[in-house]
């Protein structure tokens, strides 16, 4: 019993960073916490004192559990209406300062996310686990079959997309005033405003949720944007509260007991050059549990 409760502490201490492992992977706040529970009962079955590193353990085993689950979902992908978004991660950033901002924003944000979503399960698990959680390419190669130089190799394509994606400001103060004109802007109807704090390539991504009757490309520039924006504006910019998503400046409309959606935003250059908006209630579910 005593081995036993000692097990149970050294997981807890450990749990945030799976959590965070499978996360990444997933992007599906309830799938990742199936995964690290499920890390749990394989430990549970497992001999402790063969664990050498047992950190190292559990992230290559919710790496593994997570890949299966990638595999599981892919063709249910296909049939999706619209674009399939990540969970968004809410922080309500009134009360927070420059410190906790710096931590937040330094997380896995919206913008990684939606580009880990394009690769492959073996390229994301291979960029996630070596490039983001410093996991070493043999013991990645090993949770796929695959060599080392095999999953050196998937890294390195997975990296090759995520420096061609744009790289979002890191300022949080910057990405906040963006924001703040972005809703100034749409409260006013103003559309010569919008076109300013928009830009000229930006992409609006919107998850209804797979049950949507209407499947909704992205849509892309911004003229179109911003008519998009201005047709919807009158029914919820009056609900938009500033929050932190994934670490970066977002708008949550609606409250955490009755969210209707939020809005990640991917800010370059000082102005918006994506729009991630996910009002699927079920990806919302867990923003009424307060962190």
């Amino acid at each position: 019993m005593a081995e036993q409760d000692w097990l149970a502490g050294q997981f807890e201490q450990n749990r945030q960073h799976l959590q965070a492992v499978a996360y990444s992977m997933l992007g599906t706040v309830g799938e990742a916490q199936d995964a690290v529970q499920e890390a749990w009962l394989r430990l549970g079955r497992s001999d402790p004192g063969a664990i050498g590193d047992l950190r190292g353990w559990l992230t290559t085993v919710v790496g593994r559990i997570s890949l299966d689950m990638l595999r599981a979902r892919k063709a249910r992908r296909e049939v999706y209406p619209g674009s399939w978004l990540p969970e968004p991660l809410v922080e309500d950033s009134a009360e927070r300062g420059p410190e906790q901002e710096a931590v937040l924003a330094d997380s896995i944000g919206m913008a990684l996310l939606v580009v880990l979503e394009s690769l492959t399960p073996a390229e994301r698990l291979s960029f996630v686990l070596h490039d983001v959680f410093a996991v070493p390419f043999d013991d990645v190669a090993r949770i796929m079959d695959r060599t080392p130089d095999s999953a050196r190799q998937l890294a390195s394509r997975a990296r090759r997309r995520v420096q061609a994606a744009p790289q979002p400001d890191r300022d949080v103060a910057l990405q906040r005033r963006v924001v703040d004109a972005f809703l100034a802007a749409a409260r006013g109807g103003d559309f010569e405003a919008l076109l300013e704090v928009l830009d000229p390539d930006v992409v609006f991504r919107m998850d209804l949720g797979p049950v949507s009757r209407v499947t909704l490309r992205p849509l892309t520039g911004a003229g179109p944007v911003a008519r998009q924006v201005l047709s919807t504006a009158p029914r919820f910019v009056h609900l938009a509260q500033p929050v932190l998503v994934n670490g970066e400046a977002g708008v949550l409309f609606g409250t955490r007991e009755e969210p209707v959606g939020v809005i990640g935003f991917t800010i370059v250059g000082g102005r918006i050059a994506a729009l991630n908006l996910v009002a699927d209630q079920a990806k919302l579910r867990h923003l009424t549990i307060q962190p």
